[in-house]
């Protein structure tokens, strides 16, 4: 099995580029992150060459202060396609894979509407060989986000029924409200664009917490799936000091 680092959470202690050289001396085989829009895409295109990595994706920006996203937002249409438009620029500068499209704090048929509405926006604007992810995000960290389950984001991709949309499949969320990690990704396989994930409850590294991330890794490579699973986990720390999983866990 490959994974990704997802360096919104590893290695912040330093700068972009040079977390992405700390990702590939630690073995990962992929790197992403959150909100790059700080880093000049020159200097990470540097590194992601440099290191002969890929970026897997990348955020919409979450808009103003205790937001958390903007595309399912009814009278943030403007706004919510600025922040598309901007990673789009972006993820081609660097030739990232995704661009994870975040819809906010919203609920109802107007908000639903609103973000299909964006995503068709987002479809149309962005290259084909660039992925739109979507995520549900669990209710104990995020209460009040549109987008609270894969079930919802498996009826709102069918809805669009446009290529190149799909979920982000993060083990951490959906383990912290739905549980059966292993049984909803084998159903969602067909729709999900990447895997993501963290210990739960406390999204620390894979290696404590309640779930067996060993088998569960074990069984999504049985299944099929051999692209990088993202580590997107806070490591509470030095970064380095929590890795001892990728060589414990031997799952493909």
């Amino acid at each position: 099995m490959m994974y990704s680092a997802n360096l919104g959470f590893l290695w912040t202690d330093r700068a972009l580029p040079d977390a992405i050289r700390s990702a590939r001396a630690a073995g990962f085989a992929a790197v992403e992150c959150h909100w790059p829009y700080d880093t000049p895409a020159s200097g990470v295109k540097a590194a992601l060459e440099e290191t002969g990595l890929s970026m897997l994706g990348l955020n919409t920006v979450r808009g103003k202060a205790g937001e958390s996203g903007l595309s399912a937002l009814p009278g943030r249409e403007a706004e919510a396609r600025a922040a598309i438009d901007q990673a789009i620029d972006y993820a081609v500068s660097i030739d990232a894979k995704a661009i994870h499209v975040m819809a906010g704090f919203s609920e109802g048929q107007t908000a639903e509407a609103t973000f299909l509405e964006n995503l068709a926006y987002a479809r149309k604007q962005c290259p084909d060989d660039i992925t739109l992810l979507i995520e549900p995000l669990n209710r104990h960290d995020a209460p009040g986000y549109f987008l609270k389950t894969t079930g919802q984001a498996a009826d709102l991709i069918g809805q669009l029924n446009l290529p190149g949309v799909k979920i982000m499949f993060d083990c951490y969320h959906v383990g912290r409200t739905e549980g059966d990690i292993v049984t909803r990704f084998l159903a969602l396989m067909p729709v999900i664009g990447h895997v993501q994930f963290a210990s739960v409850p406390d999204r620390s590294a894979p290696d404590q917490g309640e779930v067996n991330f060993d088998f569960v890794f074990r069984r999504i490579a049985a299944a099929g799936w051999s692209r990088p699973l993202g580590a997107e986990y806070k490591p509470g720390g030095d970064t380095d000091a929590t890795l001892g999983w990728m060589q414990t866990f031997s799952a493909g």
